[in-house]
């Protein structure tokens, strides 16, 4: 039976469940959705905001900080390759190495700091879609993109707010990224990023 991500036995889930293993063993799919919300709510809520290096250990602890609770492999690279419809991403055996490119060119550009405002928008659309192609985890890469955008965001001196943005904008946005169509992304931070007030 394929789950979600497009493999067949999953060596991430409970055999023939599609559920992913977990630390409290849970076997039913809704509950460990509930449970996931409600231990990265409260994770989510102790993560501070934390200056740069953002690199790719940054990330990794990032989402070790949100799954922890739930899953032995949090803050670990995921080992099998993964899809999502007709969304390939990142090649298992490449993994590691366009994560780290791609994390060192945000280091060039100094994190984003100093840009104008719409050279910000759109490098922040860029990265935001070409760190999702990554999808480095097996579960849980969204919430952990959000919270590291937020930590670039803040760093530039902006405010951020993902709450107007639905999971299906989103989606499509992310969507339209994979083909290098940013405009929706840059839509989406126009609408979420602001000047403190």
């Amino acid at each position: 039976m394929a789950n979600k991500y497009g493999t067949e036995q999953d060596p991430y889930t409970y055999n023939d469940t599609g559920v992913l293993i977990n630390k409290l063993n849970i076997h039913d799919e809704v509950l460990l959705d509930e449970a996931e919300t409600q231990f990265n709510t409260l994770a989510a809520m102790g993560i501070e905001f934390s200056a740069p290096p953002y690199d790719f250990a940054y990330f990794c602890q990032l989402h070790k900080w949100l799954f922890d609770d739930l899953f032995e492999w949090a803050g670990k690279c995921r080992t099998i390759d993964i899809s999502k419809d007709e969304t390939r991403f990142c090649h298992v055996n490449r993994l590691q190495l366009e994560a780290e490119r791609l994390f060192a060119q945000l280091e060039s550009e100094h994190y984003l700091v100093g840009l104008p405002f719409e050279m910000l928008v759109e490098r922040l659309a860029q990265y935001y879609c070409d760190i999702n192609v990554l999808h480095p985890f097996r579960e849980g890469n969204g919430r952990t993109q959000r919270i590291l955008f937020e930590h670039i965001v803040i760093n530039c001196g902006y405010n951020i707010n993902f709450s107007g943005v639905t999971a299906e904008q989103w989606l499509e946005a992310n969507i339209q990224g994979y083909y290098c169509n940013y405009a929706p992304m840059q839509t989406l931070f126009l609408r979420c990023v602001s000047l403190p007030k």
